[in-house]
């Protein structure tokens, strides 16, 4: 029998929390496996649903890996204007805050850490996803860069695009630290420190570390 409107309708939220629920399973379980030793069965387990269940929603292994990524971010923007990261200086108050966010919920931080890094290797489904995620944040980083530079009057901009490739390496790097060892820093306060150190390198530039370093031998 052909499914009516109004039965298709109270359905849609019902597989929308079904979708949910397997993203968060997947999180878990490909942030404690990685996404090749993480399997469909292992997060079907998680909610009840049998294999050929969570196929239903996703399609295919690589198909949910994809999605996983997506929530990710869609998580970071849910309750911000527009749902979208903000534009000019205040982006950096927004990386920082990420990174306060990110200490209380290592599972989704562990399975980005984890796909980011096999996402290097060839073949990889999340390859292109890395690849036009760091472009259109190291673009979204520039672009507030010129805004601030323009506000303070700075006219060499040489740095900008290290600085942005920067920013964004430094807070990668000290997520996986903290994955390793939470008690060894504070994600939050050392992300924020990162990412002002290398705001003001932009904004103040001074001497070349070399020049301070006497050379060996």
């Amino acid at each position: 029998m052909a499914q009516t409107s109004s039965s298709a309708t109270r359905s849609r939220p019902e597989t929308a929390r079904k979708r949910t629920e397997i993203l968060q399973a997947a999180i878990e379980t490909f942030g404690a496996k990685g996404s090749a030793n993480g399997t469909l069965a292992d997060i079907a387990e998680q909610v009840g649903m049998t294999h050929a269940g969570v196929l239903h929603h996703f399609g295919s292994k690589q198909k949910l890996l994809l999605e996983v990524l997506a929530y990710r971010d869609e998580s970071d923007v849910q309750a911000l204007v527009d749902r979208h990261i903000p534009g000019g200086p205040e982006l950096f108050l927004h990386l920082v805050r990420t990174a306060h966010a990110n200490a209380l919920r290592p599972g989704i931080v562990q399975v980005y850490a984890v796909l980011s890094s096999e996402s290097v290797t060839d073949g990889h489904p999340a390859r292109s996803f890395f690849e036009q995620r760091f472009r259109v944040l190291r673009q979204d980083v520039r672009d507030a860069f010129l805004e601030l530079c323009a506000q303070e009057g700075v006219t060499d901009r040489s740095t900008v695009d290290m600085a942005c490739a920067s920013i964004l390496g430094a807070m990668d790097g000290l997520q996986l630290q903290w994955l390793l060892d939470p008690t060894a820093i504070d994600l939050g306060e050392a992300t924020e420190f990162a990412i002002t150190a290398i705001v003001n390198g932009v904004l103040h530039p001074g001497p070349p570390l070399a020049s301070r370093i006497e050379p060996l031998g």
